[in-house]
């Protein structure tokens, strides 16, 4: 490609008027999720209005958890609450490990859905929650300020924790595998709360089942490689390891620059990021330039991936992810014609 491609974490979304139109439509954010046909319709709407390179399902990391029977609810200005938390050995042994087309085919069939409604414009990006980052939420029974319930697991219990990250893993490797078998062209990991963890055990609970599923997927495809990109929010400070677990990308998020990003990874893996998503909040001239900056950051080459470094904000303003998109495509084209440097030269 001649210039750097670009698409945005939760580009379908409540800053979209069309979205929250689908979304009233449909009754509740999951019952919009579990309808295939207004899945599609709101995967594709940032496709329709922006010059995006890429297209991801509109879903929810919960999925697999709420297929566990743990009574998945939404709270107004809470967040997703589970009536029914996993906090021992007992909880954990009783989970029913999903049929993946029985349980979760909505997923596949919005997947199925979205591809053939795209129709080769752009590739479809598949999704899941990392199996530490849906533990959290299993565990603490929702959102948490400081995860005190599930990390407690990790120093009080660790053989119990590793049971419930073992599940979530293989789950997670199916789960995923089936989105390929439905159309899905690429993938990506959402480690979201991987960085609250230490690096002992971010490494242990978090980035060794990530690993688990990149292996298993590779098993599974018999030598044909699905990309799938690893992105540990908060993470900067283990992006050499991320990459060396063999998947094609690694996301970062804005803590880290894109120059020492690619000095760590060098050519392993590609690199997706990084631009703030409060940036989006500024004048159109503002967001020009900090696209600017961030070219400037990751260098001349390819295997950049341009992105926000986390979640789309409700508030951000569309013309501005215009002013984005538009500027990623009027910018990057000299960073493409030239042989490739490091970010250092």
């Amino acid at each position: 490609m001649d210039r750097t491609p670009v698409w945005l974490m939760r580009q379908a979304g409540r800053y979209l008027p069309e979205y929250r139109r689908v979304r009233e439509q449909a009754g509740s954010f999951m019952d919009l999720c579990r309808n295939p046909e207004l899945s599609a319709e709101v995967t594709l709407q940032p496709v329709e209005r922006f010059d995006l390179d890429a297209a991801i399902l509109f879903s929810d990391i919960l999925t697999i958890p709420d297929a566990m029977g743990l009574g998945l609810g939404f709270e107004a200005g809470e967040g997703p609450r589970f009536a029914r938390p996993v906090r021992d050995a007992h909880a954990i042994d009783a989970l029913p490990v999903p049929d993946i087309r029985r349980d979760l085919g909505y997923v596949m069939d919005a997947v199925s859905a979205c591809r053939a409604a795209l129709a080769g414009r752009v590739p479809l990006i598949g999704f899941t929650g990392s199996p530490w980052t849906l533990a959290t939420y299993m565990v603490e029974g929702g959102s948490s300020k400081n995860f005190s319930l599930c990390k407690g697991m990790l120093y009080e219990q660790p053989e119990v924790a590793h049971r419930l990250l073992a599940k979530l893993a293989d789950t997670v490797t199916a789960y995923l595998q089936g989105q390929i078998e439905a159309g899905a062209q690429a993938l990506m990991v959402f480690d979201t709360w991987g960085g609250v963890l230490d690096p002992i055990r971010y490494e242990e609970f978090s980035l060794a089942y990530m690993e688990r599923i990149v292996s298993g997927l590779r098993a599974s495809e018999g030598g044909r490689a699905t990309p799938i990109t690893l992105f540990t929010k908060g993470g900067g400070a283990w992006l050499q390891s991320i990459a060396e677990t063999g998947c094609d990308g690694v996301g970062i998020d804005w803590t880290t620059s894109l120059t020492d990003a690619r000095e760590q990874i060098g050519d392993r893996a590609a690199i997706q990021g990084n631009l703030d998503p409060c940036v989006l909040h500024a004048p159109p001239a503002v967001i020009h330039a900090e696209v600017g900056r961030c070219l400037r950051e990751y260098g001349a080459g390819p295997g950049h991936i341009f992105n926000l470094g986390h979640g789309i904000h409700p508030e951000i303003p569309p013309d501005h992810v215009d002013a984005m998109v538009r500027a990623v495509r009027e910018l990057s084209p000299p960073y493409h014609d030239v042989p490739a440097r490091t970010a250092s030269s």
